[in-house]
């Protein structure tokens, strides 16, 4: 059996740059398929830029282990690639009792994952940070900013230089098993084309579902059910409150109102939760509704009382892709492999939601082994 090429990877944000490139670096001949004009405009784009130590995920879990290990190669794998990446550190605060209590529950679930934070009492905290009110705190000291697009470019560049080639404006409208093996897609665009490939990897994040929908053969049953959650930024039109970011005790469904800064320096609150009543990619109103920010105001002044009226300006959105937790736990990364669905050669990743970032070089690598191991 002839095909076009070993390896197509459906989607060009961070997690799909990064397959290419480690799968590239392995030897395989990747076409990189973008729908959009541009790479990385969706998920990569709008979320924190935070790199995260590896707090709040469940021993063992695939967030757990990879978050780690991305947040410790990065800073190296930046420097080598002249990506920003810079040190903050974090404080996760509790503003009452109640919440000083679960702190001592995420610090447990932390050194589970190999992360140690450091306990602090309230005037501890309070001297790190003048500006700040809470009852104790939690100090992570490798938590980090990361300039993403940086990672994306360095990524594509690495992937180009493996032989690794992006086609942008190639949106997959569907797809079908070969009968000796592989798979043959149907892409669209200016310049349809039909491609037949050894392997697909799905990582088209909030578009996964949807794209492997299209796959002949694909039961409906392998495919676990989207749920969106919106997350609404606000920017600070104040001098920064805080030297390092600030995050409140978890909420459902996200990590909390939290104080960031971007690589400028300038500070902003966010990402809330605003959990969407569909599940299409294709409806998503990225918009920030301003009166979202009274209930910004009172989460903020929680732990940051000097807010002044009026600071705060509706910035960007972004959209975590939910699925479904497993049974007694929380919801992990989901990588389905050719086993797992029934079609060979398809890799599909589900549920790509924040550590995504933090985690893409070693996900990327998990991928690539899970793929040598299947051919």
């Amino acid at each position: 059996m002839s095909w076009d090429i070993d390896v197509a990877v459906i989607g060009a944000g961070v997690v799909g740059l990064a397959c290419s490139a480690a799968l590239a670096r392995a030897g395989y001949s990747v076409l990189c398929l973008e729908a959009e004009s541009a790479f990385g405009t969706i998920t990569s784009a709008r979320n924190s830029e935070v790199s995260h130590a590896g707090i709040y995920y469940p021993a063992g879990s695939l967030k757990a282990r990879l978050c780690v290990e991305g947040n410790r190669r990065l800073p190296q794998w930046c420097a080598d690639h002249g990506v920003e990446y810079r040190v903050t550190g974090k404080l996760i605060v509790a503003t009452d009792d109640a919440e000083a209590e679960r702190l001592g529950s995420i610090q447990a679930a932390a050194a589970a994952n190999g992360v140690m934070l450091e306990w602090l009492d309230s005037a501890q905290a309070m001297a790190r940070e003048p500006a700040l009110s809470c009852a104790a705190a939690l100090w992570s000291p490798t938590t980090a900013i990361i300039d993403s697009h940086g990672l994306m470019l360095a990524c594509l560049g690495e992937a180009e230089q493996h032989g690794a080639s992006l086609v942008l404006q190639t949106p997959v409208l569907g797809g079908r098993p070969l009968p000796s093996g592989g798979l043959e897609l149907e892409c669209g665009g200016a310049e349809p084309m039909t491609l037949r490939c050894r392997v697909v990897v799905n990582a088209a994040g909030l578009s996964a579902q949807k794209v492997n929908a299209t796959i002949a053969g694909l039961a409906p049953d392998h495919i676990p059910p989207l749920t969106l959650a919106k997350g609404n930024y606000f920017d600070l039109g104040t001098q920064p409150p805080f030297r390092t970011l600030v995050y409140p005790v978890p909420v459902n469904g996200g990590l909390g109102v939290h104080y960031t800064v971007d690589m400028a320096g300038r500070g902003r609150f966010g990402p809330d939760v605003e959990w969407l009543d569909h599940a299409d990619p294709a409806r998503i109103d990225y918009r920030v509704d301003p009166r979202r920010g009274d209930a910004f105001y009172a989460a903020i002044r929680r732990y940051w009382p000097g807010l002044p009226d009026q600071a705060l300006q509706p910035a960007y959105s972004g959209v975590r892709p939910k699925i479904p937790a497993l049974a007694g736990g929380t919801a992990d990364f989901m990588i389905q492999t050719p086993a797992d669905c029934g079609i060979d050669g398809l890799f599909t990743l589900y549920g790509i939601e924040s550590p995504g970032l933090t985690s893409s070089l070693p996900l990327a690598d998990h991928v690539a082994r899970l793929l040598v191991e299947w051919l």
